[in-house]
């Protein structure tokens, strides 16, 4: 009897968020949301998790964030940003599989008429290097539209300490008609 040919091919790809590139990247969005705000982004116990040779224990904390129930999102620094993570909780809003919303400039998370108060907003956070209390509309892959508030935003830092790009995160957001 032969052998099914997916049996051949030995164990499945990681989720894209458990690769290596998306562990690191989830230990500065946890550790920038701490030196940002002064308290982690999740629990304690997870932020213990991402500190000097976490090894195995980033893993733990690259699933619990992409599982929060808190929407997570991060742009790089570029001029133009693109979104560089989404949790699964950003996916579900903004109706996207990982692979269509990681590398889509963020400003298209916005109507283009939401796009320059967006942007004010982003250079506020980007001179504070964190900052809480943002309201702003956004828009879902579909055109639904949506009002996210109380926002946090902060300064992503890599290990040299130089910013390499901005995240959010809200919990309180509805749909509008």
């Amino acid at each position: 009897m032969a052998v099914p040919a997916a049996a051949t091919v030995g164990t499945p790809p990681a989720a894209p968020w458990l690769e290596a590139p998306a562990q690191a990247l989830a230990g500065v969005i946890l550790r920038s949301h701490q030196r940002g705000f002064g308290r982690p982004l999740l629990t304690p116990a997870i932020q213990a998790a991402v500190g000097p040779g976490a090894g195995e224990s980033l893993a733990l904390a690259a699933q619990e964030l992409f599982a929060a129930a808190t929407v997570v999102l991060a742009h790089d620094g570029g001029a133009d940003p693109r979104l560089i993570y989404a949790n699964r909780a950003a996916l579900r809003l903004w109706r996207r599989p990982w692979a269509a919303m990681v590398g889509l400039p963020s400003r298209l998370t916005a109507e283009p008429g939401e796009r320059a108060g967006r942007a004010r907003m982003l250079a506020d956070a980007r001179q504070q290097h964190a900052l809480s209390g943002y309201t702003g509309i956004r828009i879902d892959s579909h055109g639904r539209r949506f009002q996210i508030r109380d926002a946090r935003l902060w300064t992503l830092w890599n290990a040299a300490g130089e910013p390499c790009g901005q995240a959010a995160s809200f919990s309180d957001w509805h749909w509008l008609a």
